[in-house]
């Protein structure tokens, strides 16, 4: 699969490479994934990847892997990620063109 599956822009990079330094336990880097959930159908999901797991595309960077679940690699071709920080809320973004919508709230998206 081409490394155009998922863009992450510098901003993600550093607050992922953040959060795995202060985890007190080794991780080879996040997982992402989408599951059904939220009044749109489809949510994000990032985790600590302590394993990368038979089948996933694996991005490299830096000094981590970003693994992509295999059930969300379809959903995902093309998405960027980010992420942000405001007066009040911070947090990874996805802008996924393959997106038809989002809930009010935008916790979920549907396709």
């Amino acid at each position: 699969m081409s490394k155009d599956v998922l863009t992450i822009t510098p901003n993600a990079r550093t607050r992922i490479l953040t959060l795995i330094e202060k985890r007190e336990k080794p991780s080879v880097g996040i997982r992402i994934g989408v599951r059904a959930r939220g009044c749109s159908g489809y949510t994000y999901t990032i985790e600590y990847a302590d394993d990368i797991k038979e089948f996933e595309e694996v991005i490299a960077v830096e000094d981590y892997k970003v693994c992509i679940d295999p059930k969300a690699l379809l959903f995902l071709i093309g998405t960027k990620m980010d992420y942000v920080e405001e007066k009040l809320q911070s947090g990874f973004i996805f802008k996924n063109p393959n997106e038809k919508g989002r809930c009010g709230c935008g916790e979920s998206f549907h396709v």
